[in-house]
């Protein structure tokens, strides 16, 4: 099976009554030899590597090797137990270990790509705040990874998942996407609903552009991580409410791709325009790097 068509896993899992997930451990299973208990076991140990990332910048702050950023995933975490906030205490936690991922990614800790480094805080943060409301099971969400690795599969091969080559829509924005869908799976949804969540999430990042400050995957990715966490939950309630997105959602992943094209090199991870460009942001770039050298 060949991933390139989110319209075609959805028939294949419908047809089969299986989950998206099952439907990636099939083909797993063919493709690497490995059994059922191998490739879960497997992927057990990748959502453990993802926990203790999520988990270690809550408790206690984490900073960037290079000094800008660190210790947002503990602020988070520290008002939410003041028990004031606007969101409910389940999606804050979200937010703040989406953040602490990629506060341990800037600070040189292990983390696991989900699709890429830039974006690898969104899936674990969602997945392991379901972990944390207790409603469902470690193996549930341990099952929902292979669920969207099947939806990362989709969007890298009939699209991009790299910054420069489609902006920050093609990183965060299929981020967003895998977890939404995970999300919805975990909680029951059809296929067809996880199908409605990726374009749900995927339309609302289009045209977001990779603009990292001296080039480096900490401003804005960091903030980026913590606040798609939200929109990918929020995309898997819309999904599971009966929500739909008009646009077919192969035909979103498409509009993201052809977006990205028409990007300019200075907003595709090149650290030249966007937040890169702004006064504050070449100010941080000189303050780590110094002047370049004045043309002779």
């Amino acid at each position: 099976m060949a991933f390139t068509a989110l319209h075609e896993v959805i028939r294949l899992a419908e047809e089969g009554h299986k989950s998206i997930g099952q439907l990636m451990l099939d083909v797993e299973k063919q493709q690497s030899g490995r059994t059922e208990a191998e490739i879960l076991s497997l992927m057990s140990k990748q959502f453990d590597i993802m926990e203790e990332a999520a988990r270690k910048g809550v408790h206690t702050p984490v900073m960037s090797r290079t000094g800008l950023t660190g210790g947002d995933g503990y602020r988070v975490h520290e008002y939410l137990q003041r028990g004031n906030s606007y969101l409910d205490a389940g999606t804050l936690k979200a937010m703040a270990y989406a953040l602490s991922v990629n506060e341990v990614n800037a600070g040189m800790g292990r983390i696991v790509a989900t699709p890429t480094a830039g974006s690898a805080g969104v899936l674990p943060g969602v997945l392991v705040s379901i972990l944390d409301a207790g409603k469902y099971t470690r193996d549930q969400i341990v099952m929902s990874l292979l669920t969207a690795a099947a939806l990362g599969l989709v969007i890298a091969n009939s699209a991009s998942i790299s910054g420069a080559a489609g902006g920050c829509q093609a990183e965060i924005g299929s981020a967003t996407a895998m977890a939404a869908g995970a999300a919805v799976e975990i909680a029951g949804g059809t296929p067809e609903q996880v199908g409605h969540a990726v374009g749900l999430s995927l339309k609302n990042t289009l045209g977001l552009v990779c603009d990292p400050v001296g080039g480096l995957v900490e401003i804005p990715c960091i903030i980026r991580n913590g606040l798609h966490a939200v929109t990918a939950l929020a995309a898997a309630d819309m999904a599971l409410a009966g929500v739909k997105s008009i646009i077919p959602p192969d035909e979103v992943i498409q509009a993201m791709y052809e977006i990205g094209n028409e990007m300019p090199e200075s907003l595709r991870e090149t650290g030249l325009g966007g937040l890169a460009a702004t006064p504050k942001g070449k100010k941080l770039k000189e303050q780590l790097f110094g002047k370049p050298c004045e043309a002779r």
